[in-house]
């Protein structure tokens, strides 16, 4: 598979990834890309857990781009992944722009997958698909976060259209099958079953969690100012939703309660990336 640079088939971009746990940390035991997706080095600021930077160099993803990412990790590794900045999909001419990430984690190993926020231009075409397959015994953290529109800029999300699916399974039976469809001008946009008007939605998902767990949670739930929070378990998953007009308000309810998670799930205390105080 290799890159086209054309105005006419769009960006073809993979990145494939596999994390290796060592005596001493985890490393990246497999790189290999095509095309504008690419990591910047691993860091180590919590010493054992390797941190890497997801890259898209264009900055944007337009009608007829193919972005594909896969990423496992095994061995007793422990990987988080974030990005630098949010993602963009700006408006097509039609083509739908396809992103497709499976996450594969290995019993014993653990993936926190905490990208930035996704931002829908009006008049976009996306189809979004993450994927999370986990043997039993692998620990998984993970959020999205899509922003639609730019209110900022008085750019409403009055037209387009984005299809996501964010979904865990486990031995390839599902834990949880998030889909969930977006049009412009649509009434989920504004209806009080839907987004309520709100221009942000997120949702995290948290395996491996128990009553107590989500309890402890509850108890010291983040409180989104002009916003919406809730948490709820469905068997062993935790499931987080967030509803803001400020992506920066879900993501740090998200950032809360991963800190008030971590320690209790993988026995490890959160450490922020240093990408998010930049």
């Amino acid at each position: 598979m290799s890159a086209v640079i054309s105005k006419e088939d769009g960006w073809l971009a993979t990145l494939s990834l596999r994390f290796s746990g060592r005596d001493d940390k985890t490393i990246i035991s497999h790189r290999k890309h095509h095309g504008p997706l690419v990591i910047q080095k691993p860091f180590y600021p919590e010493g054992e857990v390797c941190h890497v930077y997801l890259l898209h160099p264009p900055g944007g993803v337009v009608g007829g781009d193919q972005l594909a990412l896969d990423v496992e990790v095994n061995r007793s590794g422990h990987a988080l992944v974030t990005t630098p900045a949010a993602g963009k999909f700006y408006r097509s001419d039609g083509r739908v722009a396809q992103l497709t990430q499976t996450l594969s984690v290995e019993s014993g190993s653990t993936l926190e997958w905490l990208p930035q926020e996704t931002i829908l231009f009006s008049g976009c075409e996306v189809n979004m698909k993450t994927i999370v397959q986990l043997e039993a015994g692998a620990q998984f953290i993970g959020w999205e976060i899509l922003c639609m529109g730019r209110p900022a800029s008085k750019e409403l999300f009055d037209k387009g259209r984005a299809r996501q699916h964010f979904e865990i399974w486990r031995d390839n039976k599902p834990l949880m099958l998030d889909r969930s469809q977006l049009a412009g001008s649509d009434d989920v946009l504004s209806a009080k079953w839907g987004m309520q008007n709100y221009t942000v939605t997120g949702t995290m998902m948290v395996v491996n969690v128990n009553q107590e767990m989500l309890e402890h949670l509850r108890e010291h739930q983040p409180v989104i100012t002009n916003g919406l929070f809730s948490a709820t378990l469905i068997k062993d998953v935790l499931v987080c939703r967030a509803l803001s007009n400020q992506a920066e308000h879900v993501r740090f309810a998200f950032i809360h309660a991963w800190k008030l998670l971590r320690s209790r799930v993988l026995g490890k205390e959160a450490s922020e990336p240093r990408i998010w105080s930049t």
